[in-house]
């Protein structure tokens, strides 16, 4: 039977279940002959005799009681699962995934993430985005006992004649190259050494050990510099760079739980 025939199923189930046309037409808001002639089109469709009409009472038939048996709860459970899939609308539930510190810059709609979180100069223009942080100053940062055995870089050309622990970006295989800002100029260095780590407390870690310089954010490593075990060199071309944003494809698909996350996440000064 066709899709759009669906209505005159719910309308014999109506008069089946009410034994009456007067009753089944004033639940479905239609005409009694509007409900009657619905009826006799599925019969005349199916072929069978549906509803045994008298004067005084309608009954099903042998073929009526087991179309009822059958489908009609069928229709139940259509009914329960809308109205539970409507209640999503108002209520937190379900489970949201999120991507963060993500050097690789996952694709969130290819990979099926709800959010992801990245620095928001790096966030692509069409995504809606939301500040989770403040803005964010870099550090080249090495120990004293470091920089007592190899002079601290004046430049960052200076940098290529040190032991710098690089940052492998997954989604290239390759380094990232340090960006360093002083006024208007701006450079980007692809530093040398013998550490590469997925990440940056493992960066600041190798630094903390005497390793080399690290390139990491001041806020990680300013502890560190307060307490004497790291020195900032090159402070004057340490930039900063847009704060983390969390970062969704659009408002017309988040549910009232992603809404909650994203509140929940938003920067205040």
């Amino acid at each position: 039977m066709p899709r759009e025939n669906f209505n005159d199923l719910l309308a014999f189930i109506a008069v089946a279940r009410e034994r009456s046309f007067t009753r089944a037409a004033a639940q479905l808001g239609v005409s009694q002959s509007a409900l009657s002639h619905t009826i006799r089109a599925l019969e005349t469709r199916l072929g069978l005799r549906l509803l045994t009409r008298t004067t005084r009472s309608v009954a099903p038939t042998e073929a009526g009681e087991r179309l009822l048996e059958t489908v009609a709860p069928r229709f139940e459970e259509i009914e329960a699962e809308l109205a539970a899939v409507t209640e999503l609308r108002d209520m937190p539930t379900g489970t949201i995934r999120i991507t963060a510190t993500d050097y690789g810059l996952s694709d969130i709609v290819a990979d099926r993430y709800d959010i992801g979180v990245r620095n928001g100069d790096q966030v692509a223009k069409d995504m809606i985005a939301v500040r989770v942080g403040p803005d964010m100053r870099m550090a080249v940062v090495g120990t004293p006992a470091y920089l007592q055995k190899h002079a601290a870089p004046r430049t960052p050309q200076d940098l290529i004649a040190h032991n710098c622990i690089n940052l492998r970006l997954p989604t290239h295989g390759g380094f990232y190259a340090w960006e360093l800002r002083k006024g208007k100029r701006e450079v980007q260095v692809r530093v040398e050494g013998q550490l590469a780590f997925n990440g940056t407390y493992q960066m600041l870690d190798a630094a903390l050990s005497g390793y080399g310089l690290a390139y990491i954010p001041a806020d990680i490593a300013q502890p560190h510099i307060t307490a004497g075990r790291l020195v900032w060199v090159l402070e004057d071309w340490s930039p900063t760079f847009a704060g983390l944003h969390a970062y969704y494809a659009s408002r017309r698909q988040s549910s009232r739980a992603m809404n909650i996350v994203i509140d929940a996440l938003r920067y205040s000064p």
